[in-house]
């Protein structure tokens, strides 16, 4: 194993043997992937293969973490466009999990980059934690309503990582609410009996998805 630390808090563990990196800052676990950039996360492929269904050829990611989403996107010939406060994040996809450089990575708040760019997309995923998890502005009514605002007004999907604590954690249930305020279709995606686990809510064209990843 090969530990390396590219600032303060970041920590990036390499097996040598198989290729495979881990990414963490602080107590959270921001990507992990294989030798190709492809992610080893469950919940990565679950959105993955949501977009794929929804035959979506135009997204927008807000938050970076390993790119690998955006990868494993760009391999199957889908335009990708990935938004994060830091430069950081991208330094990391690109030089530990192959994020390729020719995927357009914008340094910027995604909500400031959504209120200046009004180009609508066919999905937007949001997946973006700090040290202080999911920042509370991406949880809002406002900020559903503006995410919709950017996204086509036909068969288009916004997905939605939450980090669940437990099965008594009501995050993802008050989630679901807000969401169907801007969206009258809105799946939730999560096995309960584990502890600080990945949920994938679903907004939009969400009727004929079929969850193949999990």
């Amino acid at each position: 194993m090969v530990r390396s630390t590219p600032a303060p808090g970041h920590v990036i563990v390499q097996d040598n043997r198989t290729g495979k990196v881990s990414y963490w800052q602080e107590e959270y676990h921001q990507s992990a992937g294989d030798a190709r950039g492809i992610s080893t996360a469950d919940y990565i492929h679950a959105m993955y293969a949501f977009l794929r269904q929804a035959k979506c050829k135009d997204v927008l990611m807000i938050g970076c973490g390993g790119g690998t989403l955006a990868t494993m996107l760009h391999k199957s010939g889908v335009a990708v466009t990935i938004v994060d406060i830091h430069k950081l994040s991208f330094d990391i996809a690109h030089n530990y999990f192959q994020l390729p450089a020719d995927v357009p990575c914008h340094v910027s708040d995604g909500i400031a980059y959504l209120k200046k760019h009004r180009s609508r997309h066919d999905a937007i995923v949001l997946d973006a934690f700090g040290e202080g998890g999911m920042p509370e502005k991406f949880k809002t009514p406002a900020f559903f309503a503006l995410a919709k605002s950017r996204l086509k007004s036909r068969r288009a999907l916004f997905l939605m990582n939450v980090i669940v604590e437990d099965d008594d954690d009501s995050t993802p249930d008050n989630l679901v609410r807000a969401m169907r305020k801007q969206w009258s279709q809105v799946r939730l995606l999560d096995t309960d009996g584990w502890v600080e686990r990945n949920a994938v809510i679903a907004a939009g064209a969400v009727t004929k998805l079929k969850n193949r990843a999990c």
